[in-house]
């Protein structure tokens, strides 16, 4: 068994106060492979009083000082690639070459990115309003942030949140999902070597410590990324003490696939998109609304194409994608697929394999409607549904008749019908004629259930200030 994982609170590991660990389950294997910390309110409150004591001094260094600070750690993640794919992997079951060459440079392109950032954040513009007095604003940090990260890509979600937060000068205390927590603590270890003592703090635990966290007073600001349900719950708590709030919650994203598009080739486009890490992402093209013109033929190359891939453990060179995270998600999708209507069928895949680890085949459901289960919730899994749509009108009506919102794409030849469904759906994000690219520069998040706030670019950078007029 692996070394235990430990909190990283004030610069310096430590197991839980109260001695509390919790077992981390491999996925692939479904064997315990190490164990973390169970934290506690005493955890929680070292953490946030660490946290509390570095901001003076943090939130006062010049933008030069932190771009310096952040820019190291992403040359340090790079130096630890090995180390970090190993925690990564132990802990989801994601395939390491896809780890390694996709998530990993990613991760230290948005740290580079907010580097940059630190050193152009709005200044402040000074204009005489009244006469004989000038106004100025300053934007600032906010303080203390907590963050709560998921488990379908820990170490990018929690570079997403922190590197944002520490760039505009404030400092935070993440809690990493609690059957994923190796990649984030192993992070705050190398950034310990770069950043002052309480900055970035990380602890470990469960659902409590994760409500432990959002309750703490010193806490201003409170960023999470998980499910709908956990957003409600983190926005009711912070509501209490008038925390400020950033969420980014789950998704359910429409594909309008129109009948100028070729079916063959935009199924093939989508397939591997669809499956990436066994479905685990919120912007996962999961709904296919396809013009009945070409319902069939998209729905037969689609099949075959997910029939194609292949899943397996982190280290198997042909694996596409991964198993599931945990026994519980293996069950959620399960039931979804269990609970399916007379009226659906599944077209290819729809079982768990056989053999250790929580594993699932590449599935297509066809037949389905609109106020289905398996339609209305994220199944969060390597399943799609697929839907015939008669025009432009009911497939964008299809589209937002969810309540999710966070992102789509479209598939067409035609560029006024394109641009009429960029601005008709309500979601954060919309792709045409791809799906899935991000990029540090522009903004991810959502609307309705997928929550509000933003990821990545220089919006979410402005999520971690609070604006001050001066006025002289």
């Amino acid at each position: 068994m692996a070394d235990p994982v430990l909190n990283h609170i004030g610069g310096a590991d430590r197991p839980a106060a109260c001695g509390r660990t919790a077992e981390l389950t491999d996925p692939a294997t479904g064997r315990v492979h190490r164990r973390a910390p169970l934290s506690g309110p005493a955890d929680v409150d070292a953490a946030c009083a660490a946290a509390a004591a570095a901001h003076p001094h943090w939130s006062t260094t010049t933008p030069a000082t932190r771009q310096r600070a952040l820019l190291a750690l992403a040359d340090a993640v790079e130096e630890h690639a090995d180390a970090l794919t190993d925690a990564e992997t132990a802990d989801t079951g994601k395939p390491r070459h896809q780890f390694r060459t996709g998530e990993l440079p990613a991760i230290a392109d948005t740290l580079r990115f907010y580097a940059g950032a630190a050193r152009t954040l709005p200044g402040p513009a000074a204009a005489e309003y009244t006469e004989g007095r000038t106004s100025l604003l300053r934007r600032e940090p906010v303080g203390v942030c907590a963050q709560i990260t998921p488990w379908n890509y820990p170490l990018m979600m929690a570079v997403w949140k922190l590197a944002p937060a520490l760039a505009a000068g404030n400092t935070t205390v993440l809690k990493p999902a609690d059957t994923t927590p190796s990649s984030t603590a192993l992070l705050a270890r190398i950034a310990a070597g770069h950043l002052p003592p309480g900055v970035l703090n990380v602890v470990c635990g469960d659902r409590d410590t994760g409500r432990a966290l959002t309750a703490h007073p010193a806490v201003a600001l409170v960023a999470v990324t998980g499910s709908t349900r956990a957003g409600r719950e983190v926005a009711a708590a912070a509501a209490a003490g008038l925390k400020r709030v950033h969420l980014e919650l789950g998704g359910n994203a429409p594909v309008l696939v129109h009948e100028d598009a070729d079916p063959g080739a935009t199924a093939a486009a989508l397939a591997a998109l669809a499956y990436y890490n066994a479905g685990q992402d919120c912007t996962a093209p999961t709904r296919y609304l396809v013009h009945h013109r070409i319902h069939d033929a998209f729905l037969a190359a689609f099949a075959a194409e997910a029939a194609k891939l292949r899943t397996g453990p982190p280290d198997a060179p042909d694996t596409d994608f991964g198993p599931l995270n945990n026994a519980a998600q293996l069950a959620s999708v399960q039931g979804l697929l269990a609970r399916l209507p007379d009226h659906a069928q599944i077209v290819t895949g729809g079982a768990r394999l056989p053999g250790p680890g929580f594993f699932h085949e590449p599935t297509v459901v066809a037949g389905v409607r609109q106020d289905d289960e398996i339609v209305q919730e994220e199944v969060f899994g390597p399943v799609v549904t697929v839907q015939p749509f008669a025009d432009e009108e009911q497939a964008l009506r299809m589209a937002g008749g969810v309540r999710h919102g966070l992102a789509a794409s479209v598939w067409t030849a035609d560029h006024d019908r394109a641009m009429r469904a960029t601005r008709a759906l309500r979601t954060g994000i919309v792709w045409v004629n791809t799906h899935g690219t991000t990029v540090s520069e522009m903004p991810h998040g959502g609307v309705g259930a997928s929550g509000y706030g933003s990821d990545l670019s220089m919006t979410g950078l402005l999520d971690y200030t609070q604006v001050k007029h001066v006025m002289l």
